[in-house]
């Protein structure tokens, strides 16, 4: 037993320092969340990085990267051992740069050995995620080219398998943890969608220089900036709706997603704030910003008023584009 336990340690204390590794913004919102929450949270979000490390592999063909994201769900899902996606993902991906996200590879039978400890309400939502996620990609390789995706209901699906499906996973994680919860985002499941996919559109518009030049566009084709922006005003509108909707006393969630929501804003008035950027550097939010945003969110996570003021104050150029369109 207290070999179980010291090992279950050691796999736990790797998931807190690959996190740091891999996700700075991450590192920085999941520790939020009340501990038990914690681990699930920080285990799913290294299953779905290893998911979009095949996805952004821009040295493997769309081939490639569906066969690995195959292999790597059915490790997910106890088809296969764990060790039948490793290998081949290390080999396929020897010439991939980020040497975090090669580690995070190489310990997937840590990251798995860690979600089997879950409760099976828990593993059972992750593995939908994971699943949707990587099959989802995989329809998504091919359609990876220089003018963007087909229309607005494409970009919409895609925004969803890629991260509206994490805000269906987030709530039915929290949901497993709070009655309250439950009761209070009952007939708002439409609002958790919407939270994961204006942190994703937040993404896209954000990495759009580097995208470009590599040949890829995940906006729309014949989309316009602005247009996007009025699309990502409204999904954040949405989400201000989820996050006051999450009860006061689960400050830890609160701020967790109020952080994540924040940050997303503030980027977005970045770009807002631009005709055209050449580069992603030119709208991230500096350290110090972060920093004290993520002070800010202590004295306003249990405070409906001033996340609503943080909002409109933070958003008056997404305002305004949207109102010009409308």
């Amino acid at each position: 037993m207290n070999s179980s336990i010291e090992n279950l340690n050691t796999d736990l204390a790797y998931q807190k320092a690959i996190l740091g590794s891999v996700s700075r913004t991450f590192a920085l919102t999941i520790p939020l969340l009340p501990p038990a929450i914690e681990i699930v949270v920080g285990n799913t979000y290294l299953l779905c990085r290893i998911v979009d490390t095949i996805e952004d592999a821009a040295e493997l063909s769309p081939i490639e990267k569906q066969s690995l994201s195959k292999l790597f769900l059915d490790a997910v899902l106890g088809v296969i051992p764990v060790t039948s996606f490793v290998a081949p993902a290390l080999d396929a991906l020897k010439d991939y740069s980020n040497v975090d996200e090669l580690d995070l590879i190489k310990h997937t039978p840590t990251v798995l050995r860690i979600l089997h400890t879950f409760p099976d309400r828990d593993q059972r939502a992750i593995s939908r995620c994971i699943s949707i996620m990587s099959e989802g990609m995989s329809h998504f390789h091919h359609r990876q080219t220089q003018e963007g995706l087909k229309d607005l209901a494409e970009f919409e699906e895609y925004c969803y398998v890629v991260a509206g499906v994490v805000g269906e996973l987030l709530t039915s994680i929290f949901s497993h943890y709070s009655l309250e919860f439950t009761k209070q985002m009952s007939g708002h499941e439409r609002l958790a969608i919407a939270f994961g996919q204006a942190l994703q559109m937040t993404n896209i518009l954000k990495d759009s220089p580097e995208d470009r030049a590599r040949g890829v566009s995940w906006k729309p084709a014949q989309m316009s900036q602005t247009k996007l922006l009025e699309i990502a005003y409204e999904k954040l509108r949405d989400s201000m709706s989820y996050i006051l909707l999450v009860p006061k006393n689960e400050i830890g969630v609160r701020r967790f997603c109020f952080l994540a929501f924040g940050l997303a804003v503030m980027t977005l008035e970045k770009i807002a704030a631009r005709k055209e950027f050449i580069n992603k550097a030119e709208v991230k939010l500096s350290r110090n910003t972060v920093w004290l945003f993520y002070g800010f969110t202590k004295l306003t996570a249990s405070n409906d008023i001033l996340m609503r003021f943080f909002f409109y104050a933070a958003s008056s150029k997404l305002r305004k584009l949207s109102s010009k369109l409308n």
